[in-house]
């Protein structure tokens, strides 16, 4: 079974603070090998390339850092990765057969359209206690930079 993808998903990589990326959960039809690499309970980003190709990064948190215990904060880190173009391993060019928007991200947030696709995503990763509680979640602000006072 393949999963279209509509005229929203973005196309190209998001190119400054107010882009936007797609949230992805595998379809049914992932192949083996690319399950493997992305691993269960993972929160897939991306974007849609010209030839009909998807750019995804993910993030699993593999080495169990307590940063990154929920799913909306490894949608984050791997949001940030794709923002910056950082180099990575947690990156791949796939078909878009293995892959089913869930929503969308961006750097004030998230907004999930298929809660209940990325719930069973989640339930199916032994992983659905990390699952978000609300389908919009906005990050909080940065703090203001701390004023540099002189003791003249």
């Amino acid at each position: 079974m393949s999963v279209m993808k509509g005229q929203d998903l973005p196309l190209e990589r998001p190119d400054d603070a107010d882009g936007r990326a797609a949230l992805f959960v595998p379809t049914a039809a992932i192949k083996d090998d690319v399950l493997q690499t992305v691993r269960k309970g993972a929160a897939i980003v991306g974007f849609g390339n010209h030839d009909r190709t998807l750019t995804i990064y993910y993030e699993s948190n593999r080495f169990a850092e307590p940063t990154l215990a929920k799913w909306e904060h490894k949608a984050r880190k791997a949001f940030e990765r794709l923002l910056d173009n950082l180099p990575t391993t947690s990156k791949m060019i796939s078909k878009p057969e293995n892959f089913e928007q869930v929503g969308y991200i961006n750097s004030k947030g998230i907004t999930i359209r298929r809660m209940e696709t990325l719930q069973r995503w989640l339930e199916q990763s032994d992983a659905l206690d990390t699952a978000p509680t609300e389908e919009v979640i906005r990050w909080a602000p940065a703090p203001p930079p701390k004023k540099i006072v002189s003791d003249d």
